[in-house]
């Protein structure tokens, strides 16, 4: 035999090994995937369970309504086939941990990493060591309250298609601010701006949060987001940094986003969704609003929020905080509302240990001539739609307002 068989029957030898190689691979990640979907499902049939054909919703609710809930949470529960078990958390955290290897947990694949969700076990205490004086009393109590009732809700209730969310796509709002150890997930038109300022002074990438223009802060990529990093250094952070989530009532914020994007000039809003939204359900648009998008109304917006076949898709600053932190899979550590937003995040930066000079801004980030959107601001909005669609738009968002205990608007 020469050279040149040698070096062929080497080759071939070598290439086989590579496919069989492949070939075992794809197989081991079949199982894999395959024995994660059968666990999640029997998790679903075991705790959310939908009521058997035939049977009346309402017959299905009064089997199976969860107390401390009224008839119209009920109703907005049932018309999404919710169902309260106890400790539902509890039950696919373990189920799904205690099945993983610690290589599986932190690969570099995400075929071989869980397809469900990251799933902390418990409720942690915040670590208070760093605050100082007892001015924070009043708002560590509320704190703690916000905190418990998210814990207890979520302890109950889970919506199905949550349980196949990817990880990655779970922390894909969350921006990170490694000095200080600090996890903030962004919801629109609840202080996103001026709080993304902050981690950037924490960060070091500035000397005073007034100093940052509105381009800086959204464009100028300054800001690492969890979704950058590898599975181990996502997992690593979920674990060992202070989470915060600021959040503002549902209708504040969908009237407040609404003024921003369409009652103001905008390079991005009108032509995309201003244009698609007056060509579909405004009759007898002119050429004028057809070709610019400028000048949609409120009831023509909301139109489009509760159209199930939209003509363009949602839009972070109107989707539900439930999409875009879930809040019931990532265990936040402290839960901040606009309403409150001063002291909350100056309290949150005592916890963390920023220093002592830097306090959360004051100042409005875009429009400031403007009325801050308030709860009288939104009922003059809401006079311009029919009863039904007010109560659709509230249904929109009911997760939002059971979450975290807003109370549900005069509809």
């Amino acid at each position: 035999m020469n050279l040149r068989q040698v070096f062929v029957s080497v080759l071939m030898f070598g290439v086989a090994g590579l496919l069989l190689f492949m070939y075992l691979q794809a197989w081991i990640e079949e199982q894999h995937t395959e024995s994660g979907e059968k666990l999640q499902q029997q998790i679903i049939n075991q705790d959310f369970t939908l009521p058997p054909p035939g049977m009346p919703r309402r017959a299905a609710l009064s089997r199976s309504a969860p107390p401390g809930l009224s008839k119209h949470e009920m109703a907005a529960l049932g018309s999404r086939n919710w169902r309260g078990k106890a400790d539902p958390f509890g039950v696919v955290a373990a189920s799904l941990v205690s099945q993983l290897s610690d290589q599986q947990k932190m690969s570099e694949s995400p075929l071989s990493w869980f397809r469900g969700v990251y799933l902390p076990p418990a409720l942690r205490p915040l670590n208070k060591t760093l605050v100082k004086g007892g001015k924070w009393k009043d708002v560590d109590s509320a704190q703690e309250k916000r905190r418990s009732f998210l814990h207890d809700f979520c302890k109950k209730y889970n919506s199905r298609k949550q349980l196949r969310t990817h990880l990655v796509h779970l922390v894909s709002r969350i921006y990170v601010e490694d000095r200080h150890k600090v996890l903030y997930c962004e919801v629109p038109k609840a202080g996103c701006s001026n709080w993304k300022r902050v981690l950037m002074v924490l960060n070091g990438l500035a000397a005073s949060a007034h100093n940052i223009s509105h381009d800086d802060v959204h464009y100028g990529k300054h800001l690492r987001k969890l979704d950058s990093y590898d599975l181990k250094g996502i997992y690593t952070r979920l674990n060992t940094y202070t989470k915060t989530i600021f959040v503002r009532d549902p209708m504040e914020r969908l009237v407040s986003a609404f003024r921003d994007k369409f009652e103001h000039p905008n390079s991005y809003y009108h032509p995309v969704f201003g244009k698609a939204i007056i060509k579909k359900y405004r009759h007898n648009a002119n050429e004028e609003a057809l070709k610019t998008g400028s000048g949609v109304k409120f009831k023509e917006f909301i139109q489009y929020l509760l159209d199930s076949h939209r003509p363009v898709g949602m839009d972070i600053h109107w989707e539900q905080v439930s999409n875009l932190c879930y809040p019931c899979l990532i265990n936040y550590d402290f839960i901040g509302k606009f309403e409150t937003l001063e002291e909350d995040a100056n309290y949150f930066l005592q916890l963390v240990g920023a220093p002592a000079e830097l306090k959360f801004p004051k100042f409005k980030d875009r429009h400031s001539s403007d009325e801050r959107t308030s709860a009288e601001v939104v009922r003059q909005y809401l006079k311009e739609l029919s009863k039904e669609e007010r109560q659709l738009t509230y249904d929109f968002y009911y997760l939002d307002y059971l979450m975290f205990n807003y109370t549900s608007p005069i509809v």
